[in-house]
């Protein structure tokens, strides 16, 4: 079985929201639309789960048209960014709601089996409102998949996290999603996030498909400048790729999975280092982050500007050197374009 969409356009009045977008979902795959808030990616996501009525286009499920079949018909799990569960019902009757059938045979043993896949085994009886915010989205994700949904749609489920339990969620969603062998559609404007989820990404801007493919290409190979900066590329400078090594103005790194030539190097804030040796400068600032402190260098004899990233903080004032590193870069000309 699988979701295939074709020619969907979705308007608002004179606004396009959504614009000719062609994506297809196989059996047991997650894909991640991706893309910067007011994108259409929700709307697309709304548009497949039959809240939003397409101005142009066909949605599929294998091969039959859902045009006209209500959202309680899909047979669609839902699960958006606030989890909307229910105030009044335990963690049980919230995660059973999804099974319809009150008196349905072996309804409890489905809720502890569900529980158990979240990490909520033995949450049963708890009321919801005296869950976390991470828990109350566990509970929203098994009552979608309460009735084995042939398709799950989630809307930014973790958006409403803080970062760090974002980023354990996501890799506890991940799991889950791939012991239940669900097919999914996730909608998410985080990079990490998508690429943690999904199998393959889908890449959305201004209501169209831009690239499409797995998470790894996507990263070292965004189809244009647009795609890399929202992929944190924020210099672009030109290279040369020869046996697995690229050179350009500011050094040289090891790049065995690009191809041989001309290349435009996307650097993100990591494609640089502090080193021993390499590209010299005046630091201009350092910020701590969370796991690396960020600097700001001016290169000598330029007033280019590059960001770097290192351990330790350095003093604004010191002369440092930066070396290239290819984890943080980016080789544009991306494959898998929608259309090709």
């Amino acid at each position: 079985m699988m979701l295939a969409v074709a020619g969907l356009t979705v308007r608002y009045g004179a606004l396009t929201a959504v614009s000719e977008v062609d994506i297809e979902v196989a059996d047991g795959e997650v894909l991640a639309l991706l893309g910067p808030s007011g994108c259409g990616k929700s709307t697309l996501l709304r548009a497949v789960a039959g809240l939003e009525p397409p101005s142009a286009g066909v949605i599929r499920w294998d091969g039959t048209d859902l045009a006209g079949v209500p959202v309680h018909r899909r047979g669609f799990g839902l699960v958006f960014q606030d989890g909307q569960l229910f105030p009044h019902r335990n963690v049980a009757g919230n995660v059973a709601f999804g099974l319809r059938m009150r008196r349905l045979p072996g309804r409890e043993t489905r809720v502890a089996e569900l529980l158990e896949m979240v990490g909520l085994a033995g949450y049963e009886h708890r009321r919801v409102t005296e869950l976390s915010g991470g828990e109350q989205q566990r509970v929203a994700l098994a009552r979608a998949l309460a009735p084995r949904p042939r398709l799950l749609l989630l809307d930014e489920p973790l958006s409403a996290l803080d970062r760090a339990l974002r980023e354990q969620l996501a890799m506890d969603l991940a799991a889950v999603l791939r012991v239940a062998g669900a097919t999914a559609l996730v909608v998410t404007h985080d990079h990490d996030e998508a690429f943690t989820l999904a199998d393959r990404v889908a890449v959305m801007r201004a209501g169209r498909i831009t690239q499409t493919g797995p998470p790894e290409q996507v990263w070292r190979h965004p189809v244009d400048e647009d795609t890399a900066r929202f992929l944190g590329c924020g210099l672009f400078v030109p290279g040369e790729v020869r046996d697995g090594v690229v050179t350009c103005e500011l050094g040289s790194a090891a790049l065995p999975w690009a191809p041989d030539g001309e290349v435009t190097l996307g650097l993100r804030p990591t494609a640089l280092r502090l080193a021993e040796t390499g590209i010299s400068g005046k630091l201009i600032r350092s910020v701590h982050r969370r796991d690396h402190v960020r600097l700001q260098v001016r290169l000598d004899g330029t007033d280019q500007l590059v960001d770097a990233v290192a351990g330790i903080a350095e003093t604004p004032g010191d002369r440092v050197h930066l070396a290239l590193d290819a984890d943080g870069l980016a080789v544009l000309g991306g494959h898998s374009r929608q259309g090709e």
